[in-house]
């Protein structure tokens, strides 16, 4: 997964074969932690969706890319590193729980670059300005497709009426039905995607 610092990215991958990979309201709960400790620290997370075979993420990476391992202070940690360790040790516990073995998550997690995060802000200012922005090239409202996509998965799935119902998406922290502190506000609101709520 090719990623760099100052970009916002879509993130997923899904089951081997499109199995399931929570199999509880407990493990959907775990894997939010495992985001938490693993993905906040290195990425700005602006929307999350965790479905019952894949998940989906966009984050934003800035200045906070890598970090030092805390006790060697050597090895960087990036979020390709942080997204491996998180799906490892999930898997593993997975595993524990469903008595079964091998992995889990497909063998490649997808990034999808949206945008950079100084040309989303630009974007989003122009079009509150009610500029006209000359340069439009097909990705770019792709961070806005991409935000109402995610969110709208559990719709498209049958497993509820509305977004924000599901329980395990940013959707319902972005109806202020939730709040949830995953997500990094003050960059949604910067990039505009507090306006698409």
């Amino acid at each position: 997964m090719d990623v760099e610092k100052g970009h916002i990215y879509h993130i997923y991958n899904q089951g081997n074969n499109r199995e399931k990979i929570f199999f509880g309201k407990e493990n959907y709960r775990y894997f939010l932690k495992k985001i938490e400790n693993h993905i906040c620290p290195v990425a700005e997370l602006l929307a999350w969706c965790l479905m019952p075979n894949h998940f989906h993420l966009i984050v934003a990476l800035s200045d906070r890319l890598t970090f030092s391992h805390p006790v060697t202070q050597e090895h960087p940690v990036t979020l390709n590193s942080s997204i491996a360790v998180m799906l490892r040790s999930y898997t593993r516990a997975i595993n524990i729980q469903e008595n079964r073995s091998g992995s889990l998550f497909r063998e490649t997690t997808k990034a999808i670059w949206l945008g950079s995060i100084e040309s989303e802000k630009l974007k989003f200012e122009n079009r509150n300005m009610i500029t006209q922005v000359t340069n439009q090239d097909s990705d770019e409202e792709y961070l806005f497709t991409c935000f109402r996509y995610i969110h709208q998965n559990p719709v498209k799935a049958r497993l509820v009426k509305n977004e924000a119902d599901w329980e395990f998406s940013s959707a319902k922290d972005f109806a202020l039905l939730r709040g949830g502190k995953l997500i990094n506000w003050e960059l949604c609101e910067q990039l505009g995607l507090l306006t698409l709520k």
